[in-house]
């Protein structure tokens, strides 16, 4: 017997309507690529998204087909979100930091038909056009005045190929199943992988990290997704922010540590989230000009590892909660989120702070299992050490035109983070799987230790990695980037560290580096790294 209950699908243009009707002048407001802050609100959002939807439909653009874009966090990015899906379109964000050659290859690969794209990336496609056979047309997301001359194939200005239509469209009726957005993922084993969103698993995942243990997000907040729009869905910020009627603050392309305060205390930002190298900048800046955190009551730091030095420092310096998430592509992509169950509440000092580096507890729609290399399920005693894997109605089932299986035999997706869960279910990544270092049999997480060396004042960034040896197999090498004018030397790192790991986990040796390489999304390039020290033998080996 089925329910008795109307059949009302989850599908995205519902969030934006629902943003208009009941919060339709709160403000949506951006740091635009030209220059000046521009401020909209939600039904206005909305009425541009019917205008986009009507003129795609009108140009030949049909359900299933994949439309990029190439864009900062700004309302017109916004905007495309909305109108793409509106139409059951799907809609193909791009990374714009990969190489040239890789951005060409994933849009060749999705077989986008339009790329829409900011000013910043107009010469960097003009550079691949030829690789681009697919694309049929360029937007360029700006208005007559600053629209640039180019050779791109049938460029318009956003602004202009907008005005030519109206708002006068009714959404797509579409299966909740339907895909909606495409993202590719270079954090696995090989290529680029694209995993293919669904209206459903957006909205569901959009309402769970909404949650008060998650964003705990309301009408009230006022939300600054520094995390990119392409970085897998600004962790579903784009999506609960006007699910809730949050005011929505976004940065555009200038994130640096100035810029960023500007927007964080002149719009009186309450929660804002991103990779732990933005909020390096952040807290330089804040050092260097002793100025406050007027308005921010939370940070959320997640895509890798946040370091306990900065936890601490917004926490105790700043009066800033801060909440490590942990996630990927695969899942949407938050996964979990370390706010505190009640089984911690009276944790405090030194205690409290070994908790919140954990990446915490899954919400409701992911289960976590942790196995071994052979599939045996493991204890969640906090202490041993397995492959994390998950399952969720927005966790990826299979890859995009990839036809390798994806999942165990119990619809697991294999996350390749080697990580620990204790028995309130609070998760702690220890490693990539591949970048773990294997020492006399026993693991040693290169996190653990990357995290303890950059709590060292004169450390500004740390990665540790593991070297060959005769003995051993491996043994850790901390490698130091140090803040301007210091020069922390081995015995002094090493000191420093002793006592607060195991003795045998103390690195081999330490060397400072003027930078360290980083990926398209802000982690740590471990594979480039080891390139860096392919040659490199420790001391006495």
């Amino acid at each position: 017997m089925l329910g008795l209950m109307q059949d009302w699908p989850l599908l995205i243009h519902r969030i934006i309507d629902h943003a208009a009707i009941q919060h339709g002048n709160r403000e949506v407001v951006s740091r635009s690529v030209e220059g000046p802050i521009r401020r909209t609100t939600y039904a206005k959002v909305r009425e541009k998204a019917l205008k986009l939807a009507k003129k795609l439909s009108g140009s030949g653009v049909k359900v299933g087909d994949r439309v990029a874009t190439l864009a900062w966090n700004t309302d017109r990015h916004l905007e495309l979100w909305y109108g793409i899906t509106g139409i059951g379109a799907i809609t193909h964000t791009v990374n714009p930091r990969l190489f040239p050659e890789q951005i060409a290859w994933i849009i060749d690969h999705a077989e986008d038909r339009l790329l829409f794209l900011d000013l910043t990336f107009v010469k960097l496609v003009e550079g691949i056009q030829d690789k681009l056979p697919t694309i049929e047309r360029y937007i360029i997301l700006t208005d007559r005045e600053h629209m640039p001359e180019t050779a791109l194939k049938g460029a318009v200005s956003y602004e202009d190929w907008l005005a030519e239509g109206d708002a006068d469209f009714a959404w797509a009726k579409l299966d909740e199943n339907t895909a909606a957005g495409l993202c590719y993922t270079s954090g696995t084993t090989g290529g680029p992988k694209g995993v293919l969103y669904s209206h459903r698993s957006n909205v569901l995942h959009a309402m769970a990290c909404a949650m008060p243990d998650y964003m705990g997000l309301s009408s009230r907040s006022v939300v600054m997704p520094v995390v990119p729009l392409f970085h897998a869905n600004s962790w579903s910020l784009a999506y609960s922010a006007p699910m809730t009627g949050a005011k929505l603050v976004l940065p555009g392309m200038k994130l640096d540590g100035a810029s960023l305060l500007e927007l964080l205390n002149g719009e009186g930002v309450t929660l804002t989230a991103a990779v732990p190298t933005v909020w390096l900048g952040l807290l330089q800046h804040l050092e260097a000009t002793g100025e406050k955190l007027t308005s921010l009551k939370r940070v959320v730091i997640g895509g890798s590892a946040c370091p306990r030095a900065m936890t601490e420092a917004f926490e105790k310096k700043y009066g800033v909660t801060v909440d490590h998430a942990w996630g990927m592509t695969e899942t949407s992509p938050i996964g979990s989120f370390c706010t505190i169950k009640p089984d911690y509440a009276d944790l405090e000092g030194e205690a409290l702070y070994d908790l919140k580096v954990k990446q915490g507890h899954p919400q409701f729609t992911v289960e976590f299992r942790l196995t071994d290399d052979e599939g045996k399920e493991l204890p969640w005693d906090g202490k041993t050490f397995g492959r994390l894997k998950v399952r969720g109605p927005a966790v990826a089932g299979a890859y995009y035109r990839h036809e390798q299986p994806i999942l165990d035999e119990h619809g697991f997706f294999d996350t390749g983070d080697v990580a620990t869960i204790d028995a309130h279910g609070y998760m702690q990544v220890t490693d990539r799987s591949k970048d773990v270092i294997k020492s006399g049999g026993e693991w040693i997480s290169s996190i653990e230790l990357e995290n303890l060396a950059v709590g060292h004042p004169d450390v500004a960034e740390a990665a540790v990695i593991g070297v060959a040896h005769p003995k051993w197999d491996e043994r850790p090498l901390l490698v130091i980037v140090p803040k301007p004018g210091r020069t922390p030397g081995k015995e002094e790192m090493l000191a420093f560290m002793t006592g607060k790991i195991a003795k045998w986990w103390l690195p081999d040796d330490v060397v400072l580096v003027e930078a360290i390489p980083h990926t398209a999304t802000g982690k740590i390039q471990k594979t480039a790294l080891r390139e860096m020290f392919k040659e490199y033998r420790l001391p006495g080996v």
